[in-house]
């Protein structure tokens, strides 16, 4: 909405660092949202290995399982390329079931539910995106560049995170914020003019859609080329495929919102398109390797090139 396509021009920024939960739970019958298996539970104890039982988090940092979730991230998404797998586990069963289950008693429920006992079976863990740490850029009490437009949460980029998230910071990114905004509100609300004399929706010339397969397949495409191209792992190469294939969803998208009456789905999918373009121009942009945003074209630091989202 901030941003929309030289219209409102809101100002936004960091959108190529999208943060992976390492172990979401890898449920072969699909959910959505995804069940998340806390970081805490490799504090705990649990270790990550293959199908085969087999320990991997060692060829990639000397904290193995205890690495930071992006590195985490990054090994699980390398093994299962390299193995074909289409998850990874997390092995519970040499810890005390006593204390797991009172540690984490959602998750054991969770795993139990679809035939999973962390105590007897590895859970199988695939990464999952997690956290945007980019956003409609604000200033420190909460206001965009657009005259009255405040924003605060995950929709922000308000300087909290840098290149990667840390834990809790989430917190502070809304609780924080949303105070600062009602107190720099309060003062001046009752001075503000607001326009009430908002015209009525105009859907003339437009119909019902005929087939919802049309949207219901876009998202599918959309998710599949966020998924495979612009993922924990990036190359120009992958970047490129996925702008180009944007491109035809945004067209095909945009024919649908100009020509048939909008719906809930219509309008989510167009807003994901955007988002999904954003993430992917912000990583073509950043020539280099740093935190959330890893491309194997850049594995070092080498340089950011500064170029307009328009």
């Amino acid at each position: 909405m901030a941003l929309r396509w030289g219209i409102a021009k809101g100002w936004v920024e960091n959108m190529e660092f999208v943060q992976f939960h390492p172990t979401a739970l890898y449920n072969p019958a699909g959910e959505n949202p995804v069940f998340l298996v806390s970081e805490a539970v490799r504090g705990y104890g649990g270790i990550l290995k293959n199908r085969n039982g087999e320990e991997f988090m060692h060829k990639y940092d000397e904290r193995k399982s205890l690495a930071p979730r992006d590195i985490v991230a990054r090994a699980i998404d390398n093994e299962m390329k390299l193995s074909g797998d289409e998850c990874m586990f997390l092995d519970c069963r040499h810890l005390n079931k006593e204390g797991f289950t009172a540690h984490f008693p959602t998750i054991y429920e969770k795993c139990m539910s679809i035939g999973i006992d962390p105590m007897k079976d590895m859970i199988p863990v695939v990464p999952a995106c997690h956290y945007m740490c980019g956003g409609i850029k604000v200033d420190e009490m909460g206001r965009s560049n657009i005259q009255q437009l405040y924003a605060c949460g995950e929709c922000t980029c308000t300087g909290l995170h840098g290149a990667n998230r840390l834990a809790s910071n989430s917190l502070l990114e809304a609780m924080v914020f949303a105070k600062r905004i009602a107190e720099d509100i309060l003062p001046k609300i009752n001075h503000l003019s607001i326009k009430d004399s908002i015209p009525d929706w105009d859907a003339q010339g437009t119909t019902d859609p005929k087939e919802m397969v049309l949207i219901t397949q876009s998202l599918k495409e959309l998710k599949e080329i966020m998924s495979s191209y612009v993922g924990i792992v990036r190359s120009n190469v992958r970047l490129k495929r996925a702008l180009d294939r944007l491109w035809i969803l945004y067209q095909e998208t945009e024919e649908l919102y100009n020509n048939t009456t909008i719906s809930p789905q219509l309008c989510e999918l167009r807003n994901l398109i955007s988002i999904a373009y954003l993430v992917t121009r912000s990583a073509t942009m950043r020539r280099e390797s740093r935190g959330l945003h890893y491309t194997t074209d850049y594995p070092e630091k080498l340089g950011f090139v500064q170029e307009s989202l328009l």
